[in-house]
């Protein structure tokens, strides 16, 4: 998921460079939604191991 948000945030730049600023800025939010969903995702999932008792150095 981290890969799709360094490949929108590319576009995002490239677009800006080229002076495409509606797509980059399209581009910089969908990689900041994804951002979010996976910090969310990574949480939800620390959390589920902890309360199974498992340790996240597995």
């Amino acid at each position: 998921m981290l890969v799709w948000t360094v490949i929108f945030l590319m576009i995002a730049l490239v677009a800006a460079v080229l002076g495409f600023t509606g797509i980059a800025g399209a581009a910089a939010g969908i990689a900041k939604i994804i951002f979010f969903i996976f910090i969310v995702l990574l949480l939800i999932s620390l959390v589920a191991n902890a309360l199974r008792g498992k340790s996240p150095r597995k």
